[in-house]
């Protein structure tokens, strides 16, 4: 008996040493898989970094380059100031010198117009155009225009339309000329105002055709520069796109302010100053290339974990067949092993009753028998196809009551209860049986042999319930599916098979469910069997 007890003890601790040990070695892989995610994470945001501080450093570049031509510009505007108050004060002495010359002659005396004269005559830049009262073109100078060009738009012009055509022009010019110089006007003579409008020389024509080109070739660089990453030059004052790279679904009014707080967000914004009077900061973003190696490592990772996945379901598909061949290896060889010694003690239990041997001796050695026959036939059952029937649920649930009651403690209270009666469910009785009374024994286990064990079947319009209920120690939440996992056991001795042959038998046999449907701890569990009606 002490050597059966030791056996026990010593599978009781292998069980639980084989469990916990496959739950400690799924969490130093879980431990060295993040580890190994997590290293692999950091070399990949430290390679990003570095991109990223790479491209940040050209935009800079790209930048310092950028003000340098706008030193140039600032240059250029500079050259446009001075020139243009030393043309406006050629056109005072110039205007002064008209009105010299203007003047009329008092008496005797004869004006010296040598000195106005040649003020006059060194005008040969700037373009004047002289209107008199009635915005009429007087006369003109240093202007480069061809009259013939309005012929040859319409051959069938007259002399006098053309000349018409060609004042018109002028007046045009005129009036554009007024917005960009103060025009001067002057009395001729009583009554008589000229009005002199002056434009640009050509000198200052030609620099400011090089400055803007200068910030056309700026903006023109900034669009087609494809290696560039995104960037955008925004005018501080009126909060307008100077120029971009962007494309130009991002610069539509209803996305402007969106990009711009992104922009903005994303890195610290550059300042470029045009002028005094325009101010510009340069926002750009990470590339494209960029954005995609951040993400490249998950789905990297993604991809890893599906080949993963997918090998492991693969594997466990494998593993659970080969299990599957194990058990009906082993059920039947159980089977086989028992058949022997189970036909000789049919014999013997036949002979003693020929031996006028105490008839109750006999009766109960046949119950035993009878026993060894059942466990025997479930055992049998195990691994090949188990044939199904309509019976009574409530009268094979009832036999396994009958079996326990007279062989478990008196201090257990039994109740037994049913919906209604009888309940037909397709099920194997002997497997049922065996079902029913492994989980009503770990009740029993669980109480200690002190409490109260409750059985109740109800129905639903496709499924037939089986509750067992006890009084025991509860079950944590955290183990309502581990217990049914093969080699869990709390128990001092036992293999943990018990409920993970019960789930196999519902299950697999008779495509059901057995689950914990609540647990208290201290006060009890309840197990539901379901099988379809």
């Amino acid at each position: 008996m002490l050597i059966l007890e030791i056996r026990n003890s010593i599978k009781g601790e292998v069980s639980m040493n084989l469990y916990s040990n496959k739950q400690k070695w799924k969490i130093v892989l879980l431990v060295i898989a993040l580890l190994l995610v997590g290293a692999s994470l950091f070399i990949s945001n430290q390679i990003v970094s570095k991109v990223s501080d790479r491209e940040r450093d050209r935009v800079k570049q790209w930048a310092d380059a950028i003000k340098k031509r706008v030193e140039l510009v600032q240059l250029t505007n500079r050259t446009f100031s001075q020139l243009r108050d030393k043309e406006k004060a050629e056109m005072e002495m110039w205007i002064d010198a008209t009105k010299e010359i203007s003047k009329p002659i008092q008496g005797d005396f004869m004006p010296d117009y040598e000195l106005p004269l040649k003020i006059i005559s060194k005008n040969k830049d700037i373009p004047v155009i002289l209107l008199d009262n009635n915005r009429n073109v007087s006369t003109y100078i240093n202007l480069d225009i061809d009259t013939s060009i309005f012929r040859q738009k319409n051959p069938s012009l007259s002399q006098k339309e053309v000349q018409q055509k060609f004042e018109d022009s002028l007046l045009s010019l005129s009036d554009a000329w007024r917005k960009k110089n103060p025009a001067f006007t002057i009395e001729v003579y009583k009554g008589l105002f000229m009005t002199y409008i002056y434009n640009d020389s050509k000198e200052i024509v030609k620099l400011e055709r090089e400055r803007d080109s200068l910030l056309q070739s700026f903006n023109q660089e900034l669009i087609e520069n494809k290696g560039l990453v995104p960037v955008l030059l925004l005018d501080v004052d009126t909060d307008s796109i100077a120029a971009t790279n962007l494309p130009k679904w991002k610069t539509r009014p209803t996305f402007v302010k969106q990009t711009i707080a992104h922009l903005k967000s994303v890195n610290t914004p550059i300042p470029i100053v045009f002028s005094s009077e325009q101010n510009n900061v340069l926002l750009y973003d990470d590339s494209p290339e960029l954005k995609r190696l951040q993400f490249f490592p998950y789905i990297q990772f993604v991809i890893i974990g599906l080949f993963i996945l997918i090998g492991y379901l693969i594997f466990s598909t494998f593993r659970k067949a080969e299990q599957n061949q194990v058990w009906a290896g082993m059920a039947k060889e159980t089977a086989h092993q028992l058949g022997t010694p189970l036909s000789s003690l049919m014999a013997w239990v036949q002979l003693l009753e020929t031996q006028q041997v105490d008839p109750m001796i006999v009766a109960e050695m046949q119950k035993d028998v009878n026993r060894l026959e059942t466990v025997t036939d479930r055992f049998s059952k195990i691994g090949s196809g188990t044939k199904l029937e309509s019976k009574n649920i409530v009268e094979t649930t009832r036999a396994v009551m009958d079996y326990l009651r007279v062989r478990i403690s008196d201090k257990i209270e039994f109740n037994f209860s049913t919906e209604s009666d009888p309940i037909f469910a397709l099920h194997n009785a002997p497997l049922m049986e065996w079902v029913i009374e492994n989980i009503a024994k770990n009740a029993v286990d669980s109480m200690e042999s002190v409490g109260k064990l409750s059985v109740h079947i109800h129905q639903s319009p496709e499924w037939v319930h089986i509750d067992i209920q006890d009084t025991g120690k509860g079950i944590p939440a955290n183990q309502f599916k581990t217990i049914f996992q093969p080699g869990f056991t709390t128990k001092k001795r036992g293999w943990g098979l018990g409920l993970s042959l019960v789930k196999r038998i519902v299950s697999e046999n008779h495509r059901g469910k057995v689950f914990v449907l609540n647990s208290e701890i201290g006060r009890g569990t309840t197990f539901r069997i379901s099988i379809p009606q």
